[in-house]
């Protein structure tokens, strides 16, 4: 019986760190998308974000000086996206693919940099500071559920987060109005909502957190920077906010789904499975797809997938 609540535990601790990352992406990107912005530049903006935090904690030895910039990254781009599909009204899918794609190459140049300037080479792993587990006296020590206080500080900010972008979002005036945005601008405006200057801030805002997402996996989750360190999960974001159905409380379960199955993996090839390696690796996304693929279908038979109504569309204000 020992041995079981201790396997547990190490999923359940695995679980919550894999899924740190995809939580504070999916919430960004729910904020985002709730004001009727689809951004699909996620990937280039965790991979940005992470790559820019360890290269500034590598240099400056200042864990939250690292956050800060990612978070800035994230914003920049973020910031970029808005500017394309709210002032210019781009096509929102193919300004998230060039995000997307400009991110993830910025990343890779970046990366190539990491180190000492004279030597020119890659690091994989960390030696500087990071985000270790905190384990929290006393409740560390209940059986499973102990799992939940031995994270590091960014897993723990997520337990205030979360209450935070519900309550908002649901229960504020403000999150009202972000939610008449997205589903029908022309009447936000006409009851004197500043339809662009909310899109503007909540993409940005969304961007933000994507960045701190991507700065999870470098200081904490895999402390280092390895090309491609994201692993497609801003992919998996995009599927996670329609598995959530736009609501920041079911993000949890996403997040949790697809860190679990990435823990199972990982115990599962410690354990010297005969499965190929590969295989196991693509369990998690093959999860992720066959769960959204089913969501969606029992959610259009309900006719309720909960999709903002104005979703992708770019807004032009008629003149008076």
């Amino acid at each position: 019986m020992t041995e079981i609540l201790l396997l547990l535990l190490q999923i359940l601790t695995i679980t919550l760190r894999a899924g740190t990352s995809l939580i504070y992406a999916t919430v960004g990107e729910i904020y985002t998308e709730r004001c009727g912005i689809l951004n699909l530049g996620l990937e280039g903006m965790m991979l940005t974000g992470a790559v820019t935090a360890f290269a500034t904690v590598f240099y400056t030895k200042n864990l939250w000086l690292g956050v800060l910039v990612a978070m800035i990254m994230g914003m920049i781009l973020a910031a970029i996206h808005a500017f394309l599909t709210v002032t210019m009204r781009a096509n929102q899918v193919v300004s998230g693919l060039s995000i997307t794609l400009f991110g993830s190459g910025l990343a890779s140049f970046l990366g190539e940099r990491l180190g000492p300037a004279s030597n020119n080479y890659n690091l994989a792993g960390m030696s500087g500071p990071r985000f270790s587990p905190i384990a929290i006296p006393v409740l560390s020590q209940i059986p499973v559920v102990g799992a939940f206080f031995k994270q590091d500080l960014l897993t723990y900010l997520l337990y205030g987060l979360v209450p935070l972008a519900v309550f908002y979002l649901y229960k504020t005036r403000y999150g009202l109005n972000l939610r008449a945005v997205g589903e029908n601008p022309q009447t936000a405006d006409a009851m004197g909502i500043d339809v662009a200057k909310t899109r503007y801030l909540y993409t940005i805002l969304g961007g933000m957190l994507t960045g701190l997402g991507g700065a999870h996996l470098s200081l904490a989750y895999a402390p280092g920077w390895t090309e491609n360190i994201t692993g497609g999960r801003g992919w998996i974001v995009i599927t996670l906010v329609i598995f959530a159905m736009w609501n920041p409380a079911r993000a949890i379960l996403g997040a949790i789904l697809f860190g679990g199955i990435n823990a199972v993996q990982f115990r599962l090839q410690a354990g010297g499975t005969t499965i190929p390696a590969a295989y196991l690796n693509m369990l998690p996304y093959l999860t992720t797809i066959l769960v959204l693929v089913v969501i969606t279908w029992w959610e259009n038979l309900r006719h309720r997938i909960g999709a903002p109504a104005a979703l992708g569309k770019a807004y032009m204000r008629e003149e008076k």
